[in-house]
């Protein structure tokens, strides 16, 4: 069955059991917040792709070098959702396990490092992380 936003999500996820699916949750899966299926349902697909738009213009704006998103996806948050050391040493998660974000992964030019950009409706955040996520760093945490 297609998901709100369209995608077969359910016949490609490992974790649909924990999920309850799209549809049967009205666009809460997994117990969180989507943000295609929030926006779809409050203004259509015309709604869904301005917001990614109006993302994808956001992200390019930081003016971060080698940093140019041409597509946002839907993301788990529990594959984006990393730890971050603060400089104090305290770790912190800026992100629900829960949620469905929009984002990407960015390969960093020259380096072997990547930009990970998730968002939703009130935040962008942009990290730099190595191999599978390793020591990621923030670069921007911003309220839109």
């Amino acid at each position: 069955m297609l998901s709100i936003c369209g995608l077969d999500c359910c016949s490609e996820c490992g974790r649909k059991e924990a999920c309850g699916g799209c549809r049967s949750t009205e666009g809460h899966p997994f117990g969180g917040t989507c943000i295609a299926a929030q926006c779809i349902k409050k203004g259509g697909m015309e709604e869904f792709a301005k917001l990614k738009s109006a993302l994808i213009s956001e992200f390019n704006a930081l003016g971060i070098p080698g940093l140019q998103v041409q597509e946002l996806n839907l993301l788990n948050g529990f594959f984006v959702n990393l730890e971050y050391t603060l400089p104090n040493g305290q770790t912190i998660r800026l992100l629900q396990d829960q949620n469905i974000y929009l984002g990407n992964q960015i390969e960093i030019p020259g380096s072997d490092r990547c930009y990970g950009l998730t968002a939703d409706t009130a935040y962008l955040l942009v990290c730099e992380y190595g191999c599978n996520g390793s020591q990621p760093e923030i670069i921007v945490y911003k309220k839109r």
